[in-house]
């Protein structure tokens, strides 16, 4: 197959290069009426997923092709059918497509006018040669005629998206400043929350002496486990199941992480500063907030993925900011209840 080489020009209207070669099935046929259409119309060069309209023919629902040919032939396609498309408008460009590839990682979308009426159909193969280096184009297009397309298309995909980004300034500013302003606003309300705890710090200066250790090893905690739930959405859709097992696999890590690390910082202060007090609520708050920055490394990540936010860009700021908010709060507290 030969991809069309004029989509190196990111601001053409996406209609453009949008496919024709597709039937359209009514939603309130059976599997087996579909399946005589299909072979009555034909497929095109390639096949991903099937499209389901209305009387009015519009948009209503998309079919995989696994659940079309695995239904009996007597099932209506709106009891198989997914009733929630996302589409790429009419009024999109190129860019805004290679967008929708990346953030929703589908293999095809279609393209719809405003009374979501299809008039094309976008496929990841289009943007293969023009993303992916020539000498590896070749085997993920044949993957891709398949109906597979491997996680690495949409990493590049994505790296390829960011550097037309980077050739604004001013586009890169907005798309990052506002996550970092979580940042700021996390750090002006963990030092408002260290002015409440003001008198609690001035009977033991030990625990301002490592402030600074408890929030570095909550960062770096929260920062691992965000890492490795970033890697693995890339390849797993977000459910309860994932969720619990991830949730109690980071958790046990935490915790042994916090126990050894509390210990370690609890003998340091003990020996240094011969406070048993100080020692036990740094070591605890230490034990404890990790636990916390696992949790939040988690389910930061998993619930921007979820609202189909960037979590490359977002996690990090939302992420740490809460980690330090957290564990600033579970660290005054044990400190207010173990020394007043």
């Amino acid at each position: 197959m030969n991809v069309d080489a004029s989509i190196a020009d990111f601001n053409a209207p996406v209609v453009e290069h949008a496919r024709k070669d597709f039937p359209l099935l009514d939603g309130e046929m059976t599997v087996g009426e579909a399946l005589e259409r299909i072979r009555r119309e034909g497929v095109g060069e390639r096949v991903i997923y099937f499209y389901a309209v209305d009387e009015e023919k519009r948009l209503v629902g998309v079919l995989p092709t696994r659940r079309l040919l695995t239904a009996s032939l007597e099932t209506p396609l709106h009891q198989i059918m997914v009733r929630r498309v996302v589409a790429i408008p009419a009024t999109a460009t190129v860019l805004d497509a290679c967008e929708f590839f990346v953030l929703y990682k589908f293999l095809a979308f279609p393209v719809v006018d405003e009374q979501r009426h299809v008039i094309g159909i976008i496929d990841a193969n289009l943007f293969a040669e023009e993303i992916l280096e020539a000498g590896e184009s070749e085997s993920r297009q044949v993957g891709s005629l398949a109906g597979t397309v491997g996680p690495e298309f949409f990493e590049a995909l994505g790296f390829r998206l960011e550097q037309i980004r980077g050739a604004s300034p001013w586009r890169s500013f907005r798309f990052r400043f506002p996550w970092l302003l979580v940042t700021v606003t996390g750090g002006t309300l963990s030092a408002i929350l260290a002015g409440f705890f003001e008198a609690t710090l001035a009977r033991s200066l030990v625990l301002a002496f490592f402030l600074t250790m408890v929030l570095a090893l909550n960062e770096s905690v929260s920062m691992q486990s965000m890492s490795v739930t970033i890697h693995a959405l890339r390849s797993v859709p977000v459910t309860r199941s994932w969720l619990a097992t991830s949730f109690r696999r980071e958790a046990t890590s935490a915790l042994l992480l916090g126990v050894a690390c509390g210990l370690v910082v609890s003998a340091i202060v003990w020996l240094w500063r011969n406070d048993f007090l100080g020692a036990l609520v740094i070591g605890g708050s230490i034990a404890v907030s990790l636990v916390s920055a696992c949790v939040l490394g988690l389910g930061v990540p998993s619930l921007l993925h979820r609202f189909k936010l960037d979590p490359k860009i977002a996690a990090g700021p939302v992420t740490l900011a809460l980690a330090d908010f957290v564990a600033l709060v579970i660290y005054f507290t044990s400190a207010w209840l173990v020394l007043q």
